[in-house]
């Protein structure tokens, strides 16, 4: 099917389409990446995470348990 989609439109109207979306989208465009960016990184850090649970690991400090070294 997008092989079909690629054949019905020439270069120039796909520069086209494309000037239209980012006319109508493109103030939206940097917060949507930053989205993107963030959910990415968050991924690879709960990815880290489950490697890190399988290996030894202290126990979090709790609040009151707070020395000086």
């Amino acid at each position: 099917m997008s092989i079909l989609l690629a054949n019905i439109f020439g270069e120039f109207q796909w520069l086209f389409i494309a000037l239209i979306v980012l006319l109508l989208f493109g103030n939206r465009l940097p917060t949507v990446m930053r989205s993107l960016g963030e959910g990415v990184s968050e991924f690879k850090k709960g990815i880290a995470g489950i490697d890190d649970k399988d290996a030894a690991k202290e126990p979090p400090a709790k609040l009151g348990d707070q020395s000086i070294s």
